[in-house]
């Protein structure tokens, strides 16, 4: 059985390619996700019509999207990219190729689980190449866009500090702070689903948002209840959070900080990313 790294010390690559398809959220159209070792650091994106032109994934690409992650490569859309990218920086993978079909990464169950399960039956080898460097703080970084706040500070490991605060009864205040590993990731927020509103969800399908989004895919919140349980965890919404962080996280790396986060969402994340990516220059 393959054993996952330690820490996030080390350079990682698959050991094989793993292919993937399924529907993604918001478009509702069955994409296809092929990941591919490679010895250059860093994530990379290439289409499937033009498989030669392979794209470093940068701060700079991202673009602000409800509800996701999109990034805007060479004129071209990729559209919620935060699971997976969360599924392998998580992991301890600083080197991979994603080739994709269509313009949106599958949604599979909602959390990065089942990208987990993918990687676990290929494994990983020590690439041939140094991974590229962490951001390391000398000081402290603060990010808020109204109420929502992300306040790091410098550490030797890093620490993520959750809270969230909902008007639905079956959400509430829920706060969850782990020391992240690549065990820690796996065990605690990998199977963390992505999460809506039942009293929103007419009004996203009216907007074109996520024509892919079912029972199977997100956990759904009907003010005091929830309409598909059980939860994998008590506080599932939050853990949730921190997943969609780490994966805009991807952009610029891990930080070694202690990181609290209030109401995160994408825009402020990847805000803080650009933050992050200055230390790096």
């Amino acid at each position: 059985m393959f054993s996952f790294p330690d820490n996030y010390e080390q350079g990682w690559t698959l050991r094989n390619e793993i292919q993937k398809e399924g529907i993604g959220l918001h478009t509702g159209i069955k994409c296809n996700v092929t990941i591919k070792p490679t010895n250059l650091p860093g994530f990379h994106f290439s289409f499937s019509e033009e498989a030669d032109k392979v794209f470093s994934i940068d701060i700079s690409q991202v673009r602000n999207t409800p509800l996701c992650t999109t990034l805007d490569i060479n004129g071209k859309k990729i559209s919620t990219v935060e699971h997976l990218l969360a599924s392998l920086i998580g992991v301890g993978v600083t080197h991979a190729h994603i080739e994709i079909t269509g313009n949106e990464i599958p949604l599979l169950d909602g959390s990065a689980i089942c990208w987990i399960a993918e990687l676990e039956k290929v494994g990983m080898v020590n690439s041939t190449t140094a991974p590229k460097p962490r951001p390391e703080l000398t000081s402290p970084i603060f990010v808020n866009k109204g109420e929502s706040v992300i306040f790091a500070q410098p550490s030797k490991n890093l620490k993520l500090i959750g809270l969230i605060d909902f008007p639905y009864k079956a959400i509430g205040q829920q706060m969850f702070s782990i020391e992240l590993s690549p065990k820690n990731f796996v065990n605690e927020i990998a199977p963390a689903r992505t999460f809506g509103f039942l009293d929103q969800l007419e009004e996203l399908k009216k907007a074109g948002l996520i024509k892919g989004g079912a029972l199977e895919n997100a956990l759904v919140c009907d003010g005091d209840s929830w309409v598909n349980p059980p939860l994998r965890y008590s506080n599932e919404p939050v853990r949730h959070k921190l997943l969609d962080l780490i994966g805009d996280l991807a952009f610029v790396g891990l930080p070694k900080a202690q990181i609290f986060v209030y109401k995160g969402s994408h825009s402020l994340h990847t805000e803080f990313a650009a933050s992050l990516q200055k230390v790096l220059t």
